[in-house]
């Protein structure tokens, strides 16, 4: 009947608690973490993003954008690269959802907050690959 092995979730008699309770779980305890911090919520947003859940990822990437202050100018270099992280991976997501006006904008607010060459290859490639979809729409 009971053997000298430490106690699991299944000895206990609670194998049914499902995965998406305990994802739930743990991501109540991550928001509850990160309620005014922008960093956190792109750290949050980068897992959902790898978990394929995109929605919830755009979610936490308009949150931490939302978090800061609306002029650049108030933003420490930190707080810039963050900021414009958040727009990256924002164009990345909403790639994902077929919504091309939005990602060509978040990735135009990622470039002109950050203008590096990997930021300005974002918006071409949103570009190129929205007009390829335009004119695959149109034919």
């Amino acid at each position: 009947f009971c053997n000298s092995k430490t106690p699991t979730l299944i000895n206990l008699g609670m194998k049914n608690i499902q995965p998406r309770f305990i994802f739930i779980f743990v991501a109540a305890l991550w928001l509850s973490a990160c309620k005014d911090d922008p960093y956190q919520h792109i750290q949050l947003g980068n897992w959902y993003a790898q978990k394929g859940l995109v929605d919830e990822a755009i979610l936490e990437y308009r949150e931490a954008a939302r978090l800061y202050p609306e002029n650049p100018r108030d933003l420490s270099r930190e707080e810039i690269t963050l900021l414009s992280q958040a727009h990256h991976n924002l164009a990345l997501m909403y790639t994902k959802k077929g919504w091309w006006n939005y990602a060509i904008t978040e990735a135009e607010l990622c470039f002109d907050l950050l203008p590096t060459v990997e930021n300005h290859e974002l918006v071409q490639l949103v570009k190129r690959r929205a007009d390829l979809v335009d004119s695959g729409s149109n034919s």
